[in-house]
């Protein structure tokens, strides 16, 4: 049961400090998942949302690059209904060119937004509809081609892969023949279905065989208690977000002291059933579980916890745990 193991990062803002520290804090741990070996490092796309400062993701992308060696970079993802196909090839074409063999470009059909933001970056209300997907992927591929006019996109097509929280997603990037990621973060009891749908679906094309990877929130410390008291504070923020307050990463102190009612205490421990928190041996069972059941190919890891040293160790604790993994380090594969 050997996988791959990789790190999602939303360059988390925490409460009492800054974007700015946020997006060296990112840097620091691209550097030091690059030490442990985890395979790739994707940033992900959001819009007006306080806690989060990875929206700029391709110029991030560029600055994570820079400061590592081995790894693969990417986006997960770049929502496309935000953007023009074209732009997105410019700014990727450069990427891989910049940094090739190392850049992917991960694909979402969601504005990862509300609509007045999503509105404001396209600026055509025609073009917010997810409908059109297919075509925007198409058109944006079609740019990389080797005799294409658009540079420095022609013939530099990094690889790209799809994202979904549901079976639509799934089932294009079987169709298409493309690596699919899907978000079992956000979307537990849908991952198994997606992806038997993918594998059932997929034909030939950019790949020979489906290649699959799941987003999993990974909390780990040395005890289940301290595991548990770290996971708190992201998962009131994904609380918050879901009443529409959106805001920095609270701290450990304003997360005890919240008054939650009996139905956001469920809410709650709905959101941390479906993540792996614990201390070394509980997370080996609850992650082997995971693999095991939903038969993936690799595993990127998302780590939201308030103290940056905190989520360093939560990452050090999962290589540690996989080693024979990790022993191969990063490919270009």
């Amino acid at each position: 049961m050997s996988v791959r193991f990789s790190v999602l990062d939303l360059a988390p803002v925490v409460s009492g400090s800054t974007s700015a520290q946020a997006l060296r804090n990112t840097l620091d741990l691209a550097r030091h998942a690059e030490r442990l070996g985890y395979h790739r490092y994707w940033l992900a796309e959001h819009h007006a949302m306080p806690g989060i400062a990875s929206s700029a993701t391709a110029v991030l992308i560029g600055q994570v690059a820079a400061v590592t060696a081995t790894m693969r970079i990417g986006s997960g993802g770049i929502m496309l209904p935000n953007h023009a196909p074209m732009v997105v090839a410019e700014q990727f074409g450069t990427l891989e060119a910049l940094y090739p063999g190392r850049i992917d470009l991960g694909l979402g059909r969601a504005p990862g937004t509300d609509q007045a933001t999503a509105l404001a970056l396209r600026r055509s209300p025609d073009a917010l509809s997810v409908d059109d997907f297919p075509e925007q992927v198409i058109e944006l591929r079609s740019y990389f081609g080797a005799d294409g006019k658009v540079t420095p996109a022609a013939g530099n097509e990094p690889p790209v892969w799809l994202l979904g929280s549901s079976g639509y997603s799934a089932r294009l990037a079987g169709l298409l023949g493309l690596p699919f990621a899907f978000a079992h973060h956000f979307s537990a009891a849908n991952t198994v279905p997606a992806l038997t749908l993918y594998r059932e679906s997929f034909r030939p094309g950019a790949l020979d065989e489906p290649y699959s990877m799941i987003g999993v929130s990974v909390t780990a410390a040395d005890t289940d208690e301290r595991a548990r008291e770290l996971a708190a504070p992201q998962a009131l923020a994904f609380l918050r977000l879901r009443q529409g307050r959106p805001g920095p990463l609270p701290t450990p102190a304003e997360t005890a002291a919240h008054p939650y009612t009996p139905l956001e205490r469920q809410m709650i421990d709905e959101r941390l059933a479906d993540q792996v928190v614990g201390g070394p041996q509980t997370v080996r069972a609850q992650m082997d579980a995971l693999i095991e059941r939903s038969g993936v190919d690799e595993v990127m890891v998302v780590t939201q916890v308030f103290d940056h040293a905190d989520r360093l160790r939560s990452y050090d604790i999962l290589a540690d745990l996989y080693k024979d993994d990790f022993a191969a380090g990063p490919t270009t594969e």
